[in-house]
């Protein structure tokens, strides 16, 4: 996972996963038909931070990405 373009397609990807389930209720939903609705209560500690961890992957992979660009060749 070293590529620039993968770190930044996981990024993408957990960024997109993590804020539909954040902002809308599938989650919630899924753990009710599965019986797990107790475990809605500590959604926010696990997927806040997630989704913190992905737009600093992004970050890091699209300035990674750039910097690769901006080498001057001799």
């Amino acid at each position: 996972m070293t590529d620039g373009n993968t770190l930044l397609r996981v990024g993408i990807i957990g960024a997109i996963l993590t804020a539909l389930c954040c902002f809308t209720p599938l989650l919630v939903v899924l753990l009710g038909a599965l019986g797990l609705a107790a475990l809605t209560g500590y959604l926010d500690y696990v997927l806040l931070p997630a989704m913190v961890m992905f737009v600093a992957l992004i970050i890091y992979a699209a300035r990674r990405r750039s910097a690769a660009c901006q080498i001057p060749k001799e």
